[in-house]
């Protein structure tokens, strides 16, 4: 009777032991399409989790906008409905207008990582959205203007927007119509392909690299330089989730992410070398403004930005207490000198 007694005390510490150790996952959804090479370096992130958090923490993928719509998914996490999403900040930046920091960023998650910028993004994304940032992926890659036809200049070199059919979104707008003067169109990412092929635009802002993924090099023949401002890819997980993670598990996804940023910036480099190479085979044109065209052309691109920014946090709890601290973590003047 004692034994029996004994081997079940001994089978129900088993048990608790084994729960306590239960391998935890989350689930996660990505913005865009998986064939788009965003999404590759997300998933990418998801494998090195997957792989060096065995038996601690899994990362089950569900799916992209097809899951959950891409502009209802920072929603969707900071609900719970889902623990974490791929997505640019700016499809929340009303609710975070911090984001375009970032935006306007001339530097990389590897620099705002040292010197304290994505540790100040994540504590507005805690406070403000009950988020945690995870890590700015995909950073270092910045925008150009991509046109059907050949863009025209003025008497001074200015691009000409008169006439332009341009797509547009809440990342460049302020720039594109505050500066430009521009009448954008705003199409989401998977409705531009039938837009181009349609008519209905013949210019967009993209990245450097991912038109071709995309295939809207079948319409697009100008790449207008220079290039302006960052990506602002980042991972965020909903912040209950996230707390209630082990602490294993949360060292596990957050070394993951800081290597990746690293990681990530050296990849898409070598992509865009190799989108420009192939674009350029293919017949791509590169047209580039020049002397004080070009220096105002960047400094409205970063100043129209900010201002968005500055606009709107100031209609918010906090205002622009975080405003300068931002700027000065995220961009540096000497560099766009």
């Amino acid at each position: 009777m004692k034994m029996n007694a004994l081997a079940g005390l001994l089978a129900g510490a088993v048990i608790v032991a084994g729960t306590a150790k239960a391998e935890e996952t989350i689930s996660a959804v990505h913005a865009f399409p998986e064939t788009l090479i965003y999404t590759q370096s997300f998933l990418d992130f998801v494998d090195k989790v997957n792989e060096a958090g065995k038996g601690v923490i899994q990362i089950d993928v569900r799916g992209g906008p097809e899951a959950i719509g891409m502009f209802q998914q920072p929603d969707a996490v900071r609900d719970g409905i889902v623990d974490m999403v791929y997505t640019p900040g700016s499809f929340y930046g009303g609710a975070l207008p911090e984001k375009d920091a970032m935006v306007a960023s001339n530097l990389t998650a590897i620099e705002t990582r040292e010197n304290g910028g994505t540790e100040l993004i994540d504590q507005i994304h805690q406070d403000k959205m009950g988020l945690k940032y995870l890590g700015w992926f995909d950073s270092g890659v910045c925008y150009n203007l991509w046109t059907r036809n050949e863009p025209s200049f003025d008497a001074d070199g200015n691009l000409e927007v008169e006439g332009l059919k341009l797509r547009g979104n809440n990342v460049y707008n302020a720039f594109f119509t505050n500066y430009l003067g521009a009448q954008v169109i705003d199409l989401p990412t998977g409705e531009v392909y039938s837009a181009l092929q349609r008519g209905v635009v013949d210019a967009t802002g993209w990245t450097q690299i991912g038109l071709i993924d995309l295939k809207w090099n079948e319409f697009l023949n100008y790449r207008i330089e220079p290039c302006f401002f960052s990506t602002d890819l980042g991972v965020i997980v909903n912040l209950d989730r996230w707390n209630s993670l082990s602490e294993e598990a949360r060292t596990i996804l957050q070394d993951v992410a800081i290597q990746h940023e690293k990681d990530s910036v050296e990849a898409l480099r070598s992509k865009r070398d190799e989108d420009f190479a192939a674009l350029d085979a293919a017949g791509m044109t590169v047209v580039t403004l020049e002397g004080e065209a070009k220096a105002n052309y960047l400094a409205a691109a970063r100043e129209k930005t900010w201002e968005r920014m500055k606009g709107l946090m100031a209609e918010q709890p906090g205002g622009t207490d975080n405003y300068d601290r931002l700027i000065e973590l995220f961009y540096d003047l000497d560099a766009a000198n």
